[in-house]
């Protein structure tokens, strides 16, 4: 919320509704307001919730012989152009699966590429042998389409095709 100054004679955009207390002098009025907004629980006041993807992962039955259980499992999301850093990424074992996790701003890799930043990520699925972030010849990959960050109720990616 911004506030007027005192010797301002244009209010600013906050305060256009409290104008007509401020003309008339009113500032147990103000103070009322104040006291209201401060006293309401930190939900009512809060901003909407940061975004977060609920992802089922599955593995298609005809590459179930190539996953060995001690493989690495990375889920993450990026961005469908720009950086191809995931912006949310969680790491498992293939034996995991099938699985569901969130992606979040808590899952970023860095603070300042964070998926409540972006309107629509691309979900991958990827079980690499090696444990290495980069995709290897070999690696299995599974993706989704473009979802949107927000009112995605549940991203579904199946892996289903090997890296060549």
């Amino acid at each position: 919320m911004t506030c007027t100054p005192w010797l301002s004679t244009q209010p600013l955009p906050a305060t256009r509704l409290l104008a007509p207390l401020l003309r008339h002098g009113a500032v147990i009025g103000l103070l009322l307001v104040a006291t209201l907004l401060l006293s309401l629980p930190d939900t009512a006041r809060a901003e909407s919730p940061a975004p977060a993807l609920r992802v089922s992962v599955s593995l298609a039955e005809s590459l179930r012989e190539r996953a060995r259980p001690d493989d690495t499992l990375f889920i993450y999301a990026r961005a469908p152009a720009g950086p191809r850093m995931p912006l949310a990424i969680v790491r498992l074992k293939a034996a995991d699966l099938p699985t569901t996790v969130t992606l979040d701003d808590s899952s970023a890799m860095m603070p300042n590429l964070r998926l409540s930043a972006f309107e629509e990520v691309l979900v991958m699925a990827r079980i690499s042998r090696s444990g290495d972030a980069m995709t290897r010849s070999g690696d299995l990959l599974g993706s989704s389409g473009p979802v949107p960050v927000r009112n995605s109720p549940q991203v579904e990616v199946q892996i289903g095709e090997q890296v060549p």
